[in-house]
């Protein structure tokens, strides 16, 4: 047996969540306790299948960003933009004290704003002079666009990557993040994931057939400032600890009926491999973040091999009940709805340490191991 190799805990200095249970972590703990309130679209606009959705309500980028510079954002780079903000101002004075040159943006995604390439056909395909459309929505096209404006804004100059991998793109980001923080190419890091809904991802969901018939579609987006080093004295919310994903695929005779063998042991083989270099054990883990439980199959995969690899499946934070799917930002969302609990249900003195999952119908899988601070 190999011996993992451990890793550096990554302080987490700020949060920013922008969410259909409101803003920030405060209104996530409360909807994770209350439950969901339906907002089923059908009937009500004709764009979207007949599924629950779970939008952010009234969101308006200009209202928290101000006028400038946000004419021609799309709904996606908003959400992100919103989020980052809420971070670096929990972040609080460390924050605008770090080297721009040395601070920088992992941000998952999976396509970007699809709602906004489908504007843009729509236009190219429509206008009688499709050269007329406006320029100031093609920055939009490109799906790095949304961690691009974010180091814009705040005049980051440090590396700038985007991250898709269907629903494990935030692990990949927390992954990729690490890596970077490892190889010395940054100080500070704002990391995490963004997903907007819009009628053509609600009806690609909807005729996928990947989610069960009741199951909502959502949006959001959450965003943490990491540390390779913290500064004394300054709060710290958690510690981010390993973080393993990877394509792992299944065996069997096909995508409903074969069994998925290979992605099981899989995913449980990187929950063993991220708790061994965490430097913890399963019984250490007091929570778990699960996000597959409205996956047609995946659901009890990802319980199957939670349990292989902890031997017992831990009171679970289910935040797709409460948020819907949230597909590339749903890592970051489970583990911003994990945060939200510890911080709704102060511990003992001993920091609880948590476990992320995410598994995917294409084959990707991961876990990220979080501890608290007290």
């Amino acid at each position: 047996m190999t011996t993992a190799a451990p890793v550096q805990p990554l302080p987490v200095v700020g949060v920013g969540v922008v969410s259909s249970a409101g803003y920030g972590l405060a209104p996530l703990a409360g909807a994770l306790d209350r439950g969901p309130v339906p907002q089923a679209v059908a009937g009500a606009d004709a764009a979207y299948p007949p599924r629950p959705v779970r939008p952010v309500a009234g969101f308006k980028a200009a209202d928290h960003l101000g006028r400038k510079g946000t004419k021609n954002l799309d709904r996606l780079a908003g959400l992100s933009l919103v989020a980052c903000k809420q971070a670096l101002e929990a972040a609080g004075p460390a924050a605008a004290g770090t080297d721009p040159a040395r601070t920088g943006v992992v941000l998952a995604t999976n396509t970007g704003s699809i709602a906004g390439y489908s504007d843009l056909l729509y236009e190219t395909l429509t206008l009688d002079k499709p050269y007329l459309i406006n320029p100031g929505k093609f920055a939009g096209s490109v799906m790095n666009c949304s961690a691009g404006q974010m180091a814009i804004r705040h005049g980051l100059k440090g590396l700038n990557a985007t991250v898709a991998g269907g629903r494990t793109a935030s692990l990949y980001a927390f992954r990729h993040a690490r890596l970077a923080m490892a190889a010395g190419r940054a100080e500070e890091l704002l990391v995490g994931g963004a997903e907007e809904l819009s009628a053509p991802t609600a009806w690609a969901w909807h005729h996928a057939g990947t989610l069960r018939e009741s199951a909502p579609v959502g949006e959001g987006s959450a965003v943490f400032v990491v540390r390779a080093e913290e500064s004394a004295g300054e709060p710290v919310l958690a510690d981010l600890l390993a973080c393993e994903a990877g394509f792992y695929g299944w065996t069997g005779a096909g995508r409903r009926g074969g069994v998925r063998r290979g992605l099981t042991s899989g995913l449980s083989a990187a929950i063993d491999r991220a708790l061994q270099r965490s430097g913890v054990t399963a019984e250490d883990v007091a929570d778990v973040s699960l996000g597959a439980g409205d996956h047609v199959g995946l659901g009890r995969l990802e319980e199957r091999a939670v349990r292989l690899a902890l031997g017992r499946l831990p009171e679970p934070v289910r935040v797709t009940e409460v948020l819907g799917e949230t597909y590339s930002a749903s890592g970051a969302l489970q583990l911003a709805a994990l945060l939200a609990r510890w911080q709704s249900t102060p511990g003992s003195r001993t920091p609880r340490v948590g476990l992320i999952t995410s598994v995917g119908h294409d084959g990707n899988a991961g876990a990220l191991v979080v501890r608290e601070r007290v």
